[in-house]
């Protein structure tokens, strides 16, 4: 898992082949102009998913964790109170991993809570078990949906 701002996303292209078009589309898009939905960027290996939604409580957010994608979650408007945990460390599912959907939830509680705010993005990896849209207000974020 890693925290940082859109300034310093340069530090961070070099981890994926499909990062550096993901940046780039961050800086020359804009990103508030977006209505919510899906975007693609490059085919099924990249797209943005835009999200404008009420937060829920911590108790209300559920662990997840991806397999086929890596996620960099840019937070526009509001502060996104985001969970981390291990999915090493995860045993209790909630159910078995949707294929379809690239996702399984978990029931564990996070190991950690990482307060997102406009400009920051967390990038999780698919051994990043992870937890959104925890605010007491509206998120409005772009998910970046990398192929591993």
């Amino acid at each position: 898992m890693i925290l940082s701002t859109l300034s310093q996303s340069d530090r961070y292209a070099g981890l994926h082949p499909l990062f550096p078009l993901a940046f780039d589309y961050m800086r020359n898009t804009d990103l508030y102009a977006l209505a919510p939905g899906r975007y693609p960027i490059a085919g099924e290996d990249l797209f943005a998913i835009v999200e404008h939604v009420p937060g829920r409580t911590r108790e209300m957010a559920r662990l997840e964790a991806h397999r086929r994608y890596i996620d960099i979650q840019l937070v526009l408007d509001g502060i996104d109170e985001m969970g981390w945990k291990p999915l090493a460390d995860c045993y209790n599912p909630v159910s078995e991993h949707s294929v379809e959907k690239d996702i399984r939830f978990f029931h564990d509680a996070p190991a950690t809570w990482i307060a997102t705010p406009p400009d920051h993005f967390c990038i999780f990896f698919p051994e990043d078990a992870h937890a959104p849209l925890v605010s007491e207000g509206k998120i409005r974020k772009v998910i970046f949906k990398i192929a591993v």
